[in-house]
């Protein structure tokens, strides 16, 4: 069983094929420095953890590191292995390296056998009546909840088989940082715990990052200590006064579901706009570019409410989602810098960063992905403060010169008697000024 994004052992089909019969199951995970590499210190930390609560589960896992096009085939040939089990990777990444280990398994006549994926329904599965991909979420959306999903299935017994392992690299947090429990005992404890206490009030209360309302599951989904199919089955048996809060919620794992089916349709646009008219839209480049850029990620832009956010992303590797588009909005349409560069910095700093949720939420926010007529939608970073911080708590707690200024006033310190509290920034630019330019290079590109 090579594990990947299925770190459990519960609702994992794979796992079941695996040990079907009654066979010796190795448990493997191969450390691929293609992957390893990139993922950033926040994801590096969790995968390390959440890999020590499988190998807890299993009595060990085998890690091995490398190519696993060559050190899959490797191992089967030492272990003797008559076949090699996954659940389906559907990433642009993902998908090719199974391709390529698949053909080198080959070789040694042992087949690559894929059961069940990340998702309750597979990228691929729902299509429009002629067939083609959905492109806008509320038709696939009906079309996804008409298809439905399988129960979930227990965990199987496993006779485990054990070889010779290679250490994981030594992966800490960054400093101040303290990460939530790692591991699938964690998952379904945490969901649990939500789903009793606050899931009744998350349709009401989910957009308020001053509030502990959101489930912050996404971090377990990413790498399946958690499966979707389980969420949605403890959705479907709710008390009434849940069940508002229960539709909301499985609303947004059908955009989760939704953006994979999008990326493995159009794998380009992990770093490219799918919509191809807006691939030309006019960008600021150079130093001055650059130096808004660091202002924005290091949380110095002068306004209060994107200034925490982007603290929230260092302090915790984890934003509000509320709040993630509005910081996302005011890279891209205030400082009108490209939003793969945003994207970027997101995936090294989040502890859940999912290439398709996370590239394709920054294109809806871009105004250059699935959203039929985006652009016009510029948010503003001070009345989206107002409104979904409306005391200002969530801004004094992420930015410390702001906290003793009471109540609301904290979203535009420039107001205040005093002029803006010693320490704290002066706004990097004027946001009316700049919705304005950010709507005229739109009709110009539209010219």
């Amino acid at each position: 069983m090579w594990f990947r994004r299925d770190l459990r052992l519960a609702d994992n089909p794979a796992l079941c094929a695996a040990a079907a019969g009654g066979v010796d199951v190795i448990p493997l995970f191969v450390l691929d420095p293609a992957l390893w590499g990139p993922s950033g210190p926040v994801r590096r930390a969790w995968l390390v953890r959440s890999l020590a609560a499988l190998a807890e589960r299993t009595g060990g896992l085998v890690v091995r590191h490398g190519d696993p096009a060559e050190v899959v085939p490797a191992l089967a040939r030492e272990a003797g292995a008559s076949e090699i089990h996954v659940s389906e990777d559907f990433g642009p990444y993902g998908a090719a390296r199974d391709a390529r280990t698949e053909q080198a398994l080959r070789a040694s006549g042992v087949p690559l056998v894929r059961t069940g994926s990340p998702y309750a329904v597979s990228p691929g599965r729902v299509r429009k009546t002629d067939g083609t991909p959905y492109q806008v979420w509320t038709p696939y959306n009906r079309a996804w909840a008409a298809h439905g999903w399988r129960d979930p299935v227990a965990a199987p017994a496993v006779r485990w088989r054990h070889l010779a392992s290679e250490p994981l690299p030594e992966a800490e947090v960054p400093e101040a940082m303290t990460l939530p429990e790692a591991g699938e005992p964690a998952a379904l404890a945490h969901w649990d715990e939500w789903r009793a206490t606050r899931l009744a009030s998350y349709d009401s209360q989910r957009d308020r990052p001053d509030l502990d309302t959101t489930s912050q599951l996404s971090v377990h989904l990413k790498y399946g200590e958690i499966h979707p199919r389980t969420l949605l089955r403890d959705l479907a048996d709710v008390p009434p006064g849940s069940r508002r809060g229960a539709e909301v919620f499985r609303r947004e794992l059908s955009w989760r579901e939704f953006y994979a089916d999008v990326l493995a349709t159009e794998p380009q646009t992990a770093r490219e706009s799918l919509r191809a008219q807006m691939r030309t839209m006019q960008l600021d480049e150079g130093p001055a570019s650059d130096e808004r850029f660091a202002a924005w990620a290091e949380g110095r832009t002068g306004y209060p409410f994107v200034d925490a956010g982007m603290r929230q992303l260092r302090g915790e590797g984890w934003v509000h989602n509320r709040v993630r588009m509005v910081v996302a909005s005011f890279l891209v349409k205030d400082l009108h810098i490209d939003w793969v560069r945003g994207a970027d910095h997101f995936m090294h700093w989040l502890r859940d960063g999912d290439l398709a949720s996370n590239a394709h939420g920054w294109q809806w926010v871009a105004g250059t992905g699935t959203d039929a007529a985006p652009y016009f939608r510029v948010f503003n970073p001070v009345s989206q403060g107002q409104r979904f911080d409306p005391d200002g708590d969530y801004v004094r707690r992420w930015v410390p010169e702001l906290r003793q200024v009471a109540g609301a006033a904290a979203h535009q310190p420039w107001t205040l008697p005093g002029g803006v509290p010693a320490g704290y920034p002066e706004r990097v630019v004027e946001h009316a000024a700049e919705r304005r330019e950010a709507l005229r290079r739109y009709e110009d590109l539209r010219a």
